[in-house]
């Protein structure tokens, strides 16, 4: 009889001390791909994100329950436990648990964890083998390593609403966290690369990850684009800076996106327009031109895209090979065809619903796949489980329980 193969980080347990959504994203892809996550959360109220909502998670007669959906969103995969650290007895708890651990994961403001007996060199002491990874807003030093980092106000610190929104409107947000979304994925990458070498070496390491380092990294072409030129790249609303026509065009019952990458792209296009001569005008015929003359090429390119409907536009381009798509709500994204057959929904049993609809994980490995082993965790749901595991008995976590430790 056949048995699966076991899951890529199977074995390595995460203890995670963290919350909101940089942290738990990064120990949610962790717990994807197999490892052990223990989410320890404060007694009472967990993690913030259990309470930002609506919406909340209905159950099965349609009555809302305590599960916010922004919680749901990044904590799959992951056991709860809930743990006072600032009570002796809770600390003791968690180094009790780091000694078993592999990766440690906290998001406190700088010094905090210092504070309880938890930082990381006390516990890499006891533990050489342990990755402990810290999370916060600006990194672990600086003149802002005190400050609390929220992804909004890093977005604007780091530079990215300079270049978001329209030309002649104000400032923009991207419309999810990405400093923290970007901010776990490297903490993610971080701690894999920390894994192989702690494999080779026997040592664990700190990882030091903050959003403004990762925001300031994700600028990415702009960046650059300031560092070599000493230019401050606009903000060019849905258009691109370096690329022209690479931008959302308005059509007759919607509008699309328009991704031209190439001078032989563009000469289809304006085939396609009915406009063939622009390709031959010295003022577009290459890429710089048309960048440089974009204020009078982009107004002839709109006024033409208006005469079709988006469905009729759609074919059209790409039958030409011109890279394009539709401008989707979300309830395009979830009925589309392609994020349908790539399985990008999953539904887990869980103890409140018959069903939790969740994102799925884009992650496609041919030997270890993700699984979804369970849903994300009621609050303290596996306490006791944990606990025994790490070798507390009943009477020991009964005690904790009445100390209010956990």
């Amino acid at each position: 009889m056949s048995t699966a193969a076991p899951q890529a980080l199977a074995g390595v347990r995460v203890l995670d001390l963290t919350r909101v959504l940089a942290g738990p994203w990064c120990t949610q892809v962790l717990a994807d791909l197999g490892a052990d996550v223990i989410k320890v959360e404060r007694p009472g109220s967990g993690d913030d994100t259990r309470r930002w909502g609506p919406p909340f998670l209905r159950d099965a007669d349609g009555n809302e329950t305590t599960e916010s959906a922004y919680y749901l969103c990044a904590n799959r995969n992951k056991r709860s436990l809930t743990v006072d650290i600032a009570t002796e007895a809770g600390q003791a708890v968690i180094r009790r648990l780091a000694l078993q651990s592999d990766v440690l994961v906290e998001n406190f403001k700088v010094g905090d964890m210092a504070r309880y007996g938890l930082d990381a060199a006390t516990l890499r002491a006891a533990n050489p083998r342990l990755v402990y990874c810290s999370i916060t807003g600006f990194g672990q030093d600086g003149p802002y390593a005190q400050r609390a980092g929220y992804d909004f106000a890093i977005q604007g610190l780091g530079g990215l609403m300079s270049v978001t929104g329209a030309a002649e409107g104000e400032p923009q947000k991207v419309g999810v966290a990405v400093a923290d979304l970007f901010t776990g994925m490297y903490a993610t990458v971080a701690i894999l690369a920390a894994l192989r070498h702690r494999d080779a070496t026997g040592q664990g390491q700190v990882i030091d990850m903050a959003l403004l380092d990762t925001q300031v990294a994700m600028l990415a072409n702009l960046g650059s684009h300031y560092l070599v030129s000493g230019d401050m790249p606009p903000r060019q609303g849905n258009a691109h800076a370096n690329i022209v026509p690479y931008q959302v065009f308005t059509v007759a019952d919607g509008h699309i996106v328009v991704a031209v990458g190439n001078d032989r792209q563009f000469a289809r296009l304006c085939g396609l327009l009915g406009e063939p001569q622009l390709a031959d005008d010295t003022r577009f015929a290459t890429n710089a031109g048309r960048v440089r003359h974009r204020d009078v090429l982009v107004p002839l390119l709109q006024q033409r895209l208006l005469s079709r409907e988006r469905r009729a536009w759609l074919a059209l381009l790409e039958s030409a090979g011109i890279p394009c798509g539709p401008v989707n709500d979300l309830a395009d994204v979830f009925a589309d065809p392609q994020v349908q057959a790539r399985g990008m929904v999953a539904g887990l049993p869980h103890p409140l619903a018959d069903a939790l609809p969740l994102v799925n994980s884009p992650i496609r490995l041919s030997a270890t796949p993700v699984v979804h082993r369970h849903a994300p965790p009621l609050l303290g749901q596996h306490a006791d489980e944990v606990l025994r595991e790490a070798g507390y008995d009943d009477a020991e976590i009964a005690a904790l329980r009445a100390r209010g430790a956990i």
